[in-house]
């Protein structure tokens, strides 16, 4: 795929958008029309990338994609569950989406600020922007957006966007969207292109199960780089995440020596939303490949909530603070809150300072590497270098000695610069 994207004036690249769209839209409810069953995977120059990912990610699918060449004139397509085969004649420009971990390849991509809509906007803006600041020349602003948790029908009309980075099939779950309303959206404005449920597995509504996968974190974003034909920026991308996750793998302590995690934020004590970390999805993309020990045993659930007392059961020797790099979390306040609890005060990870903040479960592909790196030195700092006792504000800055993976060559391909 060529780097830069084949151009049009307006109205001649939204009318191939609607082309595009009808025929997600003819595929809705017939089945996913040549998608899952499509002759080739695109090539990719970083097969090493796809294949360790594909190891560090037990849900890895056997779905395929397809894309045409992008050569002026010339239309491409893209496969994706559970949209099937998607058509597009040009790069789309406006991309709405609902979930961040699609806003967050957009980003990678070069194209943060072309999202005009996602779930809790002005929320994700300050995590995301705890990050850029190590990126050099890396800026975005999702600020004021449209928040698109549930979104109308007659919002994303007047957003007129380009592609919707969404899945169609949790959209339909929504009140108020039958499966017309999908296909009027892809037919007259622009196509779908998300997969939600590859977050925990869920089941999706009935009505999309037979045409539903699973994929990992990167490959999704292969798709999506697909979509706006950058092949390059992917590869830039897979060989840094690839490079990772084998600085990682080989360096895992023995497994009788790695530490019991649940990833919770503990501030109402008698409600604890407490997540798993081997569980499979996009959620645990950043947890998984480092192998810990799961805190929580099969009576509770990835989501439940527990009280204090229960969290004091599971007594994990690590928490992972999830949300809490967000602009406005205290870390500080945090464990003194903890410490200061007569319950509290005895678990495990409290007593040997061992609650660490996060920052967002629904990672892109940026935050992946960044949070890859933060956790392997959180859980094995014998292995991968001290975490620093982080309380507020940007990402740390880390010795270039002690980082885990190059920050300019991500610069560099979010900006477009491979």
């Amino acid at each position: 795929m060529r780097e830069e994207p084949t151009g049009r004036d307006g109205p001649t690249r939204r009318r191939y958008l609607r082309l595009g769209g009808a025929v997600v839209g003819g595929s809705l409810l017939a089945g996913c029309t040549g998608g899952n069953d499509a002759g080739s995977t695109a090539a990719s120059a970083t097969d090493t990338a796809t294949t360790a990912e594909t190891e560090a990610d037990s849900e890895a699918s056997e779905g395929e994609s397809e894309t045409e060449s992008t050569a002026a004139g010339e239309s491409y397509s893209v496969s994706m569950a559970p949209m099937g085969e998607v058509a597009f004649d040009a790069v789309p420009e406006t991309v709405f989406t609902r979930l961040t971990h699609l806003a967050g390849m957009a980003f990678a991509l070069g194209r943060g600020n072309s999202v005009n809509a996602m779930h809790a906007p002005n929320y994700y803006d300050g995590v995301w922007n705890q990050f850029t600041p190590r990126l050099d020349g890396v800026e975005l602003d999702w600020s004021g957006l449209y928040s698109s948790w549930t979104p109308s029908k007659e919002k994303l009309y007047e957003l007129d966007s380009d592609v919707h980075l969404a899945d169609p099939a949790s959209v339909f779950a929504e009140d108020n969207w039958g499966m017309d309303d999908i296909e009027e959206i892809a037919e007259n404005v622009a196509p779908w292109f998300g997969n939600a449920y590859s977050a925990r597995h869920q089941e999706p509504p009935e009505e999309w199960a037979d045409r539903y996968e699973y994929y990992g974190l990167w490959e999704m974003f292969e798709r999506v780089a697909q979509v706006f034909d950058a092949g390059p920026q992917y590869d830039a991308l897979a060989e840094v995440h690839a490079g990772l996750l084998d600085t990682i793998e080989s360096d895992l302590p023995p497994e009788g020596e790695r530490p019991s995690v649940v990833m919770a934020m503990p501030n109402d004590f008698e409600q604890i939303y407490v997540y798993k970390v081997t569980n499979p999805g996009l959620l645990t993309a950043h947890t998984r490949p480092l192998k810990p020990v799961e805190a929580l045993g099969d009576g509770v659930s990835s989501g439940d909530a527990i009280d204090i007392e229960g969290l004091l059961e599971a007594d994990p020797d690590v928490i992972l603070g999830n949300g809490g790099m967000a602009p406005g979390t205290d870390m500080a306040e945090v464990r003194q809150n903890l410490e200061d609890d007569p319950v509290a005060g005895q678990l495990s990870a409290v007593q040997n300072g061992r609650v660490y903040a996060q920052a967002a479960r629904y990672q892109g592909p940026i935050l992946n590497l960044f949070q890859l790196e933060m956790t392997a030195k959180q859980l094995y700092p014998d292995r991968f270098g001290e975490w620093p006792t982080y309380t507020e504000g940007p990402y740390p800055e880390l010795p270039e000695d002690e980082r885990l993976f190059d920050r300019q060559r991500v610069a560099d391909a979010v900006n477009g610069e491979v």
